[in-house]
């Protein structure tokens, strides 16, 4: 469940951006619409394009203070706060930006329904998020999966609103594939998921990084790979993007190309949390390890001087000393 729940922190992390808000006299771009955008606050979006284009977590963490301090109206800033204390293990502050997330989405709701909703939904998801993490599954399964069937009917009331807006679709595909692939809930269709990923789901960097994450787990190496490099492409310094592409080339079997991308996310270690790095760092080294194991042994050669004394030497075995397990 542990693995489900940091899954959940990343799909929501990436899911809960661009919300409205409806007191920010400032306007901002929107990310998910090309028409029609929406307002938003000019440090909200500054803090967005930190966390989910760059990711760059410490300029993000700066940047959602300041958000919280001049825009305290807008949910996104209390989500991105809790993607953030989720990766610092920071609990007490990952459930209290959860609750205060769903709290200013309700808020919401009376002047722009649809994304009130899709916010409210969020909120209830990370809420069961928090749950687990401090019950555990056995003792928080009760309690998670309240929240998660009240965020399912926020997200189905977005819906009728308006199925083809870009921010719920983005939204939705995330969680749909993720219960889809990760958790194997009954009754989710991945098919579907990827449908609206494919579809109007957009920015396309974090549609396109969500899409590779799914088919990766799906073992569909050659579209994974075609997802991430689109991603790549719309945000090409991202360490979180290099450091999956270095996943799916080892899931390839390629862990020789991986290496550079495993060495580019490394670079950029500042701006990752801690954890993160260590992750990659030991498989970066596990690929090193298994490039190492299969790389064939140095042929003997012999000596260009024979000493006419010295009696015969054994010739060396054919037969390589067993290599190291691959991990």
């Amino acid at each position: 469940m542990a693995a489900f729940a940091t899954r959940l922190m990343i799909i929501l992390g990436a899911g809960t951006i661009g919300l409205g808000a409806i007191a920010a006299p400032a306007l901002a771009g929107d990310p998910f619409r090309n028409s029609n955008p929406k307002p938003i606050g000019n440090q909200t979006e500054a803090a967005f394009k930190a966390l989910f284009k760059d990711g760059n977590y410490t300029k993000a963490k700066d940047l959602v203070k300041q958000a919280e301090a001049k825009e305290a109206s807008e949910p996104l800033v209390y989500a991105m706060k809790a993607v953030l204390a989720f990766n610092d293990d920071d609990a007490a502050t990952f459930s209290s930006s959860a609750t205060t997330t769903r709290e200013k989405a309700t808020q919401l709701v009376s002047t722009d329904p649809m994304r009130g909703n899709i916010y409210t939904a969020v909120g209830n998801f990370l809420e069961g998020a928090a749950i687990v993490k401090k019950d555990g599954l056995v003792r928080g399964a009760v309690g998670a999966l309240s929240k998660v069937q009240e965020a399912f009917k926020s997200l189905d009331a977005a819906e009728k609103i308006d199925a083809q807006d870009p921010e719920l679709n983005l939204i939705k595909g995330n969680i749909d594939l993720m219960l889809a692939v990760n958790v194997k809930m009954p009754l989710s269709d991945k098919d579907k998921a990827i449908a609206r990923l494919q579809g109007s789901a957009a920015p396309r960097y974090i549609a396109d990084r969500s899409l590779a994450w799914g088919y990766r787990d799906l073992k569909q190496s050659e579209k994974a790979l075609g997802a991430i490099d689109s991603a790549l492409k719309l945000s090409p310094n991202n360490p979180e993007l290099q450091y999956l592409k270095a996943q799916i080339l080892v899931r390839k079997q390629e862990d020789k190309a991986a290496l550079p991308w495993f060495d580019q996310a490394l670079a950029q270690s500042k701006q990752l949390p801690t954890k993160l790095v260590e992750q990659i760092s030991s498989e970066r080294t596990r690929a090193q390890e298994r490039i190492a194991a299969v790389a064939p042994s140095p042929s003997p050669s012999a000596s260009p001087i024979a000493s006419p004394k010295a009696s015969p030497s054994p010739i060396a075995s054919p037969i390589a000393t067993p290599s190291p397990k691959t991990k």
